[in-house]
């Protein structure tokens, strides 16, 4: 089984490329691509591989806009954190729609439905389709993102509100900054893990070391070479900054709501 993975995060496709050798070891991984523009350059310049196991969300789109410009024949599988992409998922040659952060059983259960669909005809795909519009209908019905976080202040641990948190930033560990501008001490691991919890309509994942409150956002303004710096309504450690690759996706979000 060839894979082609698209993931624009480096440790989430690093941990997926560790899920897939623990389940088959015969799986090889073809190339990890992080772009929209990339994987078009990769498809342009390569056979298709068996399988594409991709994100939805990257650095400077969405796949799905790779997949309707090349149209794959191949099977996919999506990971995301959000199920309001499902229908547009199910209308590509989605085998399943796993949520992160990804378990070794459905991503088993996936690859096992992949190896069941190579043995039978094509119409298999809209039988195993309309199984995973049912179990994301059963899964609507389940909470999907926090609403407040625990983290330490002295010795105590409190609960914070998502409308109190300006933004959670990595330095060594990670942090809350609220609005009133106390700095709060979490439990979590990487802001990856974060991210899965937040309403994107609300949180936008800046860079690699801050996810900022749409709320607490007081202005931003573009570079000359193309990023975005933005200013909260707190101050700061350091520049938040979005790339160039990202700005479009930025300003878009920041319009909504």
């Amino acid at each position: 089984m060839k894979i082609l993975l698209i993931e624009d995060e480096p440790l989430v496709a690093k941990n997926l490329e560790n899920l897939v050798k623990e389940i088959d070891s015969s799986a090889t991984i073809l190339n990890t691509i992080g772009s929209v523009k990339e994987a078009l350059d990769w498809f342009k310049q390569n056979p298709e591989p068996s399988l594409i196991l991709s994100d939805i969300q990257l650095s400077d789109g969405v796949s799905f806009d790779i997949f309707q410009e090349i149209q794959p024949q191949c099977p996919i599988i999506f990971t995301t954190a959000y199920d309001e992409y499902a229908i547009r998922a199910f209308k590509l040659n989605s085998i399943d729609y796993l949520l992160k952060p990804i378990d070794k059983d459905e991503l088993r259960s996936a690859f096992e439905k992949f190896k069941r669909l190579n043995n039978v005809e094509s119409n298999g795909f809209k039988e195993q389709l309309t199984h995973l519009l049912h179990d994301l209908e059963n899964r609507a019905a389940l909470p999907k993102f926090k609403t407040r976080f625990t983290a330490h202040h002295q010795r105590n641990i409190v609960a914070v509100t998502i409308e109190r948190i300006a933004c959670f930033y990595r330095d060594e560990v990670i942090w809350i900054q609220t609005t009133d501008n106390q700095r709060l001490i979490t439990d979590y691991n990487s802001l990856d893990e974060i991210e899965e919890l937040l309403n994107p309509e609300n949180f936008f994942r800046a860079n690699r070391q801050f996810i900022a409150n749409k709320q607490a956002i007081e202005n931003y303004r573009t570079h000359f070479t193309g990023k975005i710096e933005l200013k909260l309504v707190v101050l700061t450690k350091e520049e938040i900054v979005v790339s160039k690759e990202k700005a479009h996706q930025f300003r878009g979000w920041f319009e909504l709501g």
